[in-house]
């Protein structure tokens, strides 16, 4: 069975990401896997991230019978032009956009330099959460299934547009929101030029790499 993709399926497809990768590993984390030690419970916590997160792509890609190639269309031009994004991520959203935003929204702006102290504790582990995990799954969900989808039934405009603002729903702090708006349409104009998934895993890696170390080594 062909699945036509709309506007309320990608919207569903949110709301189960939310649980499955979301609220599910959250409910695990704080009721078993802390009585295991703070140590022991982030690693679990990693794992069933990784496990959640595979089910859902599993899920989504048997389900409405998507198909994509995360190593086709690599090129050096599309290569260069992801290193260059994430470059300019980490100088217009990191130097400019988030500094600003944090004078602005101070509430949010704690609460995210809480979650970047937290980070420090165990870096190995965060940093393939945050650098390798959530680049590779928000990438397949984001570009490669709701950009791709919506694309084919409503025009590239629209389809930009609605994923860039899905991408940005995905990152709860309100400081984070309102930047990933930008780093969302960014990301979908670097999939369009490109046709390439693996550039803007790439793009979307090295950006969050950049600003992890930044981060943890201050």
């Amino acid at each position: 069975m062909e699945y036509t993709i709309s506007i309320e399926n990608v919207v569903v497809w949110l709301v189960i990401y939310f649980i499955m990768c979301g609220i599910l590993p959250t409910i695990l984390d704080i009721t078993i896997w802390r009585t295991f030690g703070t140590k022991i419970s982030t690693w679990l916590n990693l794992l069933t991230l990784i496990v959640f997160n595979s089910l859902f792509i599993f899920y989504l890609t048997n389900k409405y019978k998507l198909k994509i190639s995360i190593f086709s269309n690599i090129t050096l031009k599309g290569i260069l032009l992801a290193i260059g994004c994430s470059v300019l991520f980490f100088i217009l959203l990191d130097k400019f956009l988030d500094t600003f935003f944090d004078s602005v929204f101070t509430t949010s702006a704690e609460g995210y330099q809480k979650t970047i102290a937290s980070l420090r504790q165990f870096p190995i582990a965060n940093f393939i959460r945050i650098c390798l995990l959530a680049p590779i799954v928000e990438e397949i969900l984001m570009r490669g299934y709701i950009l791709s989808s919506l694309q084919n039934k409503y025009g590239t405009v629209i389809a930009l547009l609605v994923s860039s603002l899905l991408f940005a729903i995905l990152h709860f702090n309100f400081v984070q929101t309102l930047s990933a708006v930008v780093c969302g349409l960014i990301l979908g104009l670097l999939y369009i030029s490109t046709g390439s998934l693996f550039c803007c895993i790439l793009a979307h890696s090295l950006y969050n790499a950049i600003s992890f170390f930044a981060c943890v080594l201050e």
